[in-house]
């Protein structure tokens, strides 16, 4: 019984203490032609400080890269790398916790940068929710044309990432 109320005491600890973060992405990439491809992209991904680990589906050309606990996320230095090996990304979806974030006319600030939901108004967002990028660079062209109109501006001037659930 003690180890019990022990268990649940570090279990109510660790919830209220848990910060919003991202987890993970999944990162489609265009151009990758041979596992050399795969393999200067995965090692240009790893060189970055918030990534713990990336493991690549070549028969999807995609990466699915784990973000290190308590780093800040930069998804313009994600695509940079990718930029970097020789290829562009063709699609990023990501996983937030939403445990503890605030919503405030469908964006949320994560990591000074700020994030404007298209499709949040009829979500629950509680926990680990899969958010699809929708801007250039991350997105294929005809996605960003269809929701750029709805992207709305950061009330300081910051970047606004454009994301669907």
């Amino acid at each position: 019984m003690k180890t019990l109320k022990i268990f649940i005491a570090i279990m109510a600890i660790s919830i209220s203490i848990a910060k919003a973060q991202f987890t993970k992405a999944e990162v489609q990439v265009s151009g990758l032609t041979c596992s050399m491809c795969s393999k200067a992209t995965e090692k240009s991904l790893r060189s970055l400080s918030f990534v713990g680990d990336v493991k690549p589906d070549l028969n999807r050309n995609i990466f699915i890269v784990t973000f290190k606990k308590d780093a800040a996320v930069d998804f313009d230095k994600l695509s940079s790398k990718v930029q970097s090996a020789g290829f562009s990304v063709n699609n990023l979806k990501a996983t937030y916790n939403f445990a503890g974030t605030k919503l405030s006319n469908n964006m949320f600030e994560y990591s000074g940068k700020h994030f404007h939901l298209v499709n949040a108004s009829d979500k629950d967002l509680n926990g680990p929710v899969t958010i699809t990028f929708l801007d250039k660079g991350f997105a294929p062209v005809a996605t960003n044309k269809k929701y750029a109109p709805q992207k709305t501006a950061a009330p300081d001037g910051r970047k606004v990432y454009c994301v669907a659930i």
